[in-house]
C-alpha cells in the first residue's frame, strides 16, 4: 500500500515491512446458515462503523461435510463472489496435505481470487509447505492473494520466524487446540481453556514465539479462539492478556457475540487516544520535529507508538476526530473503490 510523503505511516514508518493494518477481529463460519449470517452481520457493522472491523473467513477445514468438499467449496466462492464492495471475505481452505487442498484451491481461488481478502492456509509447518501451497494458490489464479498461515504444531512454532518472513504472509494465527493436541498428551486439556492457555508455560511460550515472529516482519498476530463462546467474561478477559500481556493485535472469534466484545477488548483506552491524538497534531504541525506536550519530550520513537495507538483505535471502531479520519478513511475509500472495480467473472 503507498501512502502520501507526508502520511504518519509514510514519515514514521516507511523502513517497517508490512505497510497494512487489518480488522481486529476474524470471524469463522462454516456451515451455509452460519457463513450467511456472517456476511450478514460484516455489512451491518460496516453500516455502523462506516469500514470493515470484522474480518470475514469462510470455513472449508472445518465447515465442510466429509464427502460433500467439493460442493462445499463452491459454496464458498459464491458467497465471496457475492459479498458488497468493502466487505473483506476469506476462506481457510484445507490443509496443503489433505487430499481437497487442490480441489478447495482450484475451485475458491480459481472463481474468486479477486474478491478475496486473502487465504487462510492451515497446518503451515515450514517455509517449504507454505510454498508449495503459494504455487498452488497462485497456479489457480491467486497470485496477488496475500496469505495467513495457522500455527499449529511445535515444528510450526520453531520455524515461525522463518514463516513469518515470507513476502506473501500477511499474518499468522496461533491454533492453540491443534497445538495442545500435538504433544501427545504431555499438555493437558486444561491448557485449551479459556484462563488454562494463558497459565500453562508450554502454550504461553508458543504464544509468545508467534506474536515475536510476526512484529520481527511487520505482519500481524492474530490469536486463538475462546471456546466458551457463552462466557463473555472469559473471552474479555482472554482477549485483554492477548493483546495487553502477549502482544496480539488480532484474534479469531467463532460464534457472533464474540466480535464486540473482541473489538472492545483490543481498542485502547481512550483517555490513551485522547493523548495520542494531541501528540500526533502537535508533531505534524511541527513537521515530526520533537516536540514537548505537557512537560514531556516527543520524537519520532513515540511518535510511532502514538500514531499506532491511532490506527489500533480506527481498526476496532473508535471515533476518531476529523483530523486523524482524513488519513485512516481514505485508505479505507480506496479499499473499497478497489473492491468495487471488481467484477465477477460470468
Amino acid at each position: 500500500m503507498l501512502f502520501a510523503a507526508d502520511h504518519p505511516r509514510a514519515v514514521l514508518l516507511a523502513s517497517q515491512s508490512g505497510g497494512f493494518a487489518l480488522p481486529v477481529c476474524d470471524h469463522y463460519s462454516g456451515t451455509p446458515p452460519r457463513m450467511r449470517k456472517s456476511l450478514q452481520l460484516q455489512a451491518e457493522l460496516m453500516q455502523e462503523f462506516g469500514r470493515c472491523v470484522a474480518d470475514v473467513t469462510l470455513d472449508c477445514e472445518d465447515g465442510a461435510p466429509t464427502g460433500g468438499e467439493r460442493e462445499h467449496a463452491h459454496l464458498v466462492a459464491e458467497l465471496a463472489l457475492g459479498a458488497a464492495p468493502g466487505q473483506r471475505v476469506a476462506v481457510r481452505v484445507h490443509a496443503p496435505q489433505h487430499p481437497r487442498f487442490s480441489d478447495d484451491v482450484h475451485i475458491i481461488v480459481g472463481r474468486a481470487a479477486g474478491r478475496l481478502s486473502h487465504v487462510m492456509l492451515p497446518k503451515i509447518d515450514t517455509r517449504k509447505t507454505l510454498e508449495q501451497a503459494l504455487q498452488a494458490i497462485d497456479a489457480a489464479g491467486g497470485a496477488a492473494l496475500p496469505v495467513h498461515a495457522l500455527i499449529e504444531s511445535p515444528l510450526a512454532v520453531h520455524n515461525a520466524f522463518e514463516i513469518a518472513g515470507h513476502p506473501r504472509v500477511q499474518s499468522l494465527s496461533f491454533g492453540l487446540m491443534d497445538f495442545v493436541s500435538a504433544h501427545g498428551g504431555a499438555v493437558p486439556a486444561s491448557a485449551m481453556e479459556a484462563q488454562g492457555q494463558f497459565s500453562h508455560p508450554v502454550v504461553v511460550r508458543a504464544k509468545l514465539a508467534v506474536a515475536a515472529a510476526c512484529h520481527a516482519h511487520g505482519k500481524i498476530p492474530s490469536h486463538c479462539v475462546v471456546t466458551e463462546f457463552s462466557d463473555t467474561q472469559a473471552l474479555v478477559q482472554a482477549a485483554r492478556q492477548a493483546g495487553r500481556e502477549l502482544a496480539y493485535t488480532r484474534m479469531w472469534s467463532i460464534h457472533p457475540a464474540q466480535i464486540r466484545p473482541i473489538l472492545e477488548a483490543f481498542a485502547p483506552e481512550p483517555a490513551e487516544v485522547d493523548l495520542a491524538v494531541a501528540i500526533i497534531e502537535k508533531a505534524h504541525a511541527a513537521q515530526w520535529a520533537p516536540i514537548s506536550h505537557q512537560g514531556v519530550l516527543h520524537d519520532r520513537a513515540s511518535y510511532r507508538y502514538y500514531w499506532q495507538v491511532i490506527e489500533r483505535a480506527h481498526q476496532s471502531g473508535h471515533a476518531l476526530p476529523a483530523s486523524q479520519r482524513r488519513w485512516l478513511d481514505g485508505h479505507a475509500v480506496a479499499d473499497a473503490s478497489r473492491d468495487a472495480s471488481i467484477s465477477p467473472p460470468n
